[in-house]
């Protein structure tokens, strides 16, 4: 069994429960699980010396969607293809990702893959939740091979073909509930467990538009028998609220999922914007969990505030919904909309929105031997270098991290103990390689003609 020792200037320990930033201490990792985090320098197999690191746990990203937002990705920021100013959702994203699902071979969907995995590697997270088409299975197979911590969570629709006409309405087509739960049941024969127990899956079925009472209820009942969390896109638009209303008679998508038994300690549920006041003292009653992604919407001009949810009473944790898949920059922007929205400074505070992406998350997903560096911890560590120049003069290493550092000062990061990215650098494969392959097999999706009447509508 190898052991690899990691200097910190600052080490992000915990004592008595809560954050303790330790001061020029060492963490000595034993095969997969942290033996050690000691002042004096111990012995190792491999030691990484390198002054002025922020040893954290590994920073876990919760909702993302590395194929769907490289689709978007350049062409949606400024209003792009957004219809009377509605959500990309049914105009681009889902009428997209179906398509190009179907466009691609097994291998370019492996190479879109493969890009966004790196990109949330060299971004901090050292763990994923990925909501995704059940027809890009290849999500798995790249998780698998380049080593991050993944829950698979492909998507399960009552209608699949749900997308906007050129009046902005969203109609809904099809009847898929049955056969994307054979395909998930499937999966998860397939996947559950593998990459040494990296690999694990979540339900996922995509949002209250489009799944109906009778999938929802076959969602939670098969999640809880396999005791896997389950999540789902929740009030994510106006459209949404008013499409639920008027199916259910009057509910709010967050009184739809309590009506099924849905809303519980086990749904994530992204989003959330269009939730009211009640909804959201509702979701902290049943102890449902918020995944908030204030950057995808602030690009529309929408304010997601975390300090929203969270004064609430909501547990609630930071995700990046795959726009750009900067964690760091995601908690960043999260403090300052929810500081803007609320006119305060002292909301979404730094330790604060750092345990929402360590300890909470991984007691989210009932994994309490993630989030935390102490012995006995699985060895899973995003290290970020704070010598850079903005982050220099430096007095609190949380407040700087938080505030002033994004992706490029990420320096390691480590999963299961192994080190897949070191001084910045993913070390499994050429970077510049997979990004080309990407990047080649999305520009096959952006020639189609619906994708440029999506784009320039």
């Amino acid at each position: 069994m190898s052991t690899i020792a990691i200097f910190g200037s600052y080490v992000l320990s915990r004592k008595d429960g809560a954050q303790d930033v330790l001061r020029d201490h060492w963490v000595l990792v034993e095969g997969k699980r942290i033996a050690a985090v000691t002042r004096d320098k111990p012995r190792a197999d491999y030691v990484h010396d390198r002054p002025g690191r922020f040893v954290l746990p590994g920073l876990l990203n919760l909702h993302n969607h590395c194929f769907s937002e490289a689709v978007a990705r350049s062409h949606t920021e400024d209003g792009n293809g957004r219809r009377n100013n509605q959500s990309i959702v049914y105009t681009v994203l889902l009428p997209l990702t179906k398509r190009g699902a179907d466009l691609l071979s097994a291998e370019e969907r492996m190479a879109v893959a493969r890009l966004g995995i790196l990109q949330l590697l060299k971004g901090g997270a050292t763990t994923v939740m990925e909501p995704f088409r059940n027809s890009i299975p290849e999500m798995f197979d790249a998780a698998e091979e380049m080593g991050i911590r993944f829950y698979g969570a492909p998507y399960l629709f009552s209608t699949s073909d749900a997308k906007a006409g050129p009046d902005g309405v969203v109609r809904y087509a099809g009847d898929d509930g049955t056969a994307d739960m054979a395909t998930w049941d499937a999966l998860y024969q397939r996947w559950n467990n593998r990459g040494d127990g990296r690999i694990g899956l979540a339900m996922s079925p995509h949002a209250t538009d489009t799944c109906g009472p009778d999938l929802l209820k076959a969602c939670a009942a098969r999640a809880r028998e396999l005791g896997v969390p389950i999540t789902t896109h929740l009030a994510q638009s106006r459209a949404e609220v008013e499409t639920i209303g008027k199916r259910y008679g009057g509910r709010t998508p967050a009184q739809y999922l309590d009506w099924l038994g849905l809303l519980a300690p086990d749904l994530l549920a992204a989003h959330c914007i269009s939730s009211t006041d009640d909804d959201l003292k509702l979701m902290a009653a049943r102890g449902a969990t918020v995944l908030n992604c204030p950057r995808v919407f602030a690009r529309a001009g929408i304010t997601a505030a975390f300090s929203r949810f969270a004064g609430h009473g909501v547990r609630t944790v930071v995700g990046t919904d795959g726009y750009n898949m900067d964690l760091l920059g995601e908690l960043n922007a999260a403090s300052l909309i929810s500081k803007t929205a609320s006119q305060r400074a002292d909301v979404a505070n730094s330790p604060e929105l750092i345990e929402a992406n360590t300890a909470v998350a991984a007691d989210v997903i009932k994994r309490p031997d993630l989030g935390r560096i102490e012995p006995g911890a699985t060895a899973d560590l995003t290290v970020v270098d704070l010598t850079h120049p903005h982050l220099q003069p430096l007095f609190d290493p949380r407040r700087a991290l938080v505030a002033l550092a994004n992706r490029a000062n990420i320096d390691q990061v480590m999963v299961d103990g192994r080190m897949l990215v070191d001084a910045g650098r993913y070390l499994g494969a050429d970077e510049a390689a997979i990004t080309a392959a990407g990047t080649a097999a999305i520009g096959k999706i952006w020639d189609l003609p619906e994708a440029q009447a999506a784009f320039n509508g």
